[in-house]
């Protein structure tokens, strides 16, 4: 008699049940619920509409400037930082009583988050050489592929302050809460010098402050050190509210078009003041949060959702640009409704429904890479040089993808395959072979 079929909800409530008591659930709960934040955020401010004829890549926030508002809540990529400091502390503090080398516990690290988007670019590639090749117009083919590829900018960011454990981690138990506000510091004097004195490209320094000072409130979390989360909420709350009325920044946390000057892109001392408010607000409902996923089956869900979380945040508008072109594909249905209206608003479930649709296939087709089996046995760590060389391609590739595509606008190929080919390399110097490893996967080796 054959074994019934393992289902993934069964997969994942038997890991629910092997979770160890003393392991804080609601780190994994906020990882998860950051992630779905963003996810049904990019398919509500992406608002494509036709005009003439023609498909208008039409943007919520520019259209109905009350909707910036919105970006409080669902801009929480500093909640992922939070988390991702907390997990670090641990995860670094385990290496080190074991002894494991920094180029093994890194490498293992950057397995985790370049696994799942080796396919993703596979894919994209291959969609803009044969949509080149079929005679799309290349504009087309670029704005899609980059639409799709949008996610991976993040991943740049995390690798980087991945990478800086070590030192931000010493910087942290030696010197606490001052290691901190220094970067706080340094986040304002970038912005001061950048917005007020025009200084240029010195504002891209703040990925750095902005990203690590919440990464160290993450420590700080982790060690308990963080003991009335209500101050960090309202201080954050009201410096944020303060530097919007009587400063320069402008409401939305994301990039606005049109806007002069951007909360996110890079970041500013805003994003940081919402990112402290956000921080300080879900650690004060933590207590409730750890007995509501006392619930098993609320704790299988996010078991669940954090084995595919990766999947689910690569693919997410590819699901939205497939789900664009079927509809562009059968003359335009659904996208005559103008972004804002009525009908706009009331259509919005029936679009989230197909974009979940086609997002759930992809999801069951590639959340296999987000499975990590370790990294390979070596005698011998990788050196530095192969480590930061490999993390300079790695994160190159992925921030050229997010800013200028993997579509060209000229040559044979219709594809900027150094772009392409650069985390592809990254990868291997860093320590893991990814061409042999998609095609055992592929294979279903």
């Amino acid at each position: 008699m054959s074994k019934p079929k393992r289902t993934l909800w069964s997969r994942a409530a038997e890991m629910a049940e092997k979770a160890p008591p003393e392991r804080n659930r609601y780190v994994d709960f906020l990882r998860a619920l950051s992630i779905m934040a963003v996810v049904v955020g990019h398919w509500l401010v992406a608002a494509p509409y036709m005009q003439d004829g023609a498909v208008v890549g039409g943007h919520l926030l520019g259209i109905i400037p009350w909707t910036q508002w919105l970006t409080w809540g669902f801009q929480v990529m500093p909640l992922f930082f939070l988390v991702g400091g907390f997990s670090h502390g641990m995860s670094w503090a385990a290496a080190q009583r074991k002894e494991q080398h920094y180029a093994d516990w890194f490498g293992g690290r950057v397995q985790r988050l370049i696994n799942p988007v080796l396919p993703l670019f596979l894919i994209w590639t291959l969609f803009a050489a044969f949509g080149t090749w079929a005679g799309v117009d290349r504009e087309v083919v670029a704005m899609a592929a980059q639409l799709a590829l949008i996610p991976v900018w993040f991943l740049s960011v995390y690798l980087v302050i991945s990478a800086l454990v070590p030192w931000t981690w010493g910087l942290w138990q030696r010197f606490g809460w001052a290691s901190f506000w220094s970067l706080v510091a340094g986040a304002i004097a970038v912005d001061w010098l950048s917005i007020g004195l025009g200084v240029r490209y010195i504002n891209f320094v703040n990925f750095l402050f902005v990203w690590l000072a919440i990464h160290q409130l993450g420590y700080a979390w982790q060690q308990g050190r963080i003991r009335n989360p209500w101050v960090w909420a309202v201080f954050g709350a009201i410096a944020l509210e303060m530097l919007v009325y009587f400063g320069p920044y402008p409401i939305a946390m994301i990039g606005v078009p049109g806007s002069d000057l951007s909360n996110s892109m890079p970041p500013t001392v805003a994003l940081l003041a919402l990112g402290i408010a956000q921080s300080g607000f879900a650690l004060a409902v933590e207590p409730a949060g750890r007995q509501m996923l006392e619930n098993m089956r609320l704790w299988t869900a996010t078991v669940l959702l954090n084995g595919m979380i990766m999947t689910v945040y690569l693919w997410h508008l590819t699901a939205f640009v497939f789900v664009m072109v079927a509809a562009w594909l059968m003359g335009g249905v659904g996208l005559r409704l103008m972004p804002g209206s009525g009908e706009w608003w009331l259509a919005r479930p029936v679009w989230f429904a197909l974009y979940i649709a086609a997002l759930l296939p992809l999801v069951g087709l590639f959340a296999r890479f987000e499975q990590v089996r370790g990294m390979p046995e070596r005698e011998s760590p990788v050196p530095l040089w192969r480590l930061v060389l490999g993390l300079i391609f790695t994160c190159t590739g992925l921030a050229a993808t997010a800013a200028i595509s993997i579509a060209s606008p000229m040559g044979v190929t219709g594809v900027r395959l150094w772009v392409v080919a650069l985390p592809f390399i990254g990868a291997a110097l860093i320590g893991f072979g990814p061409v042999r490893d998609l095609s055992k996967r592929v294979c279903g080796v």
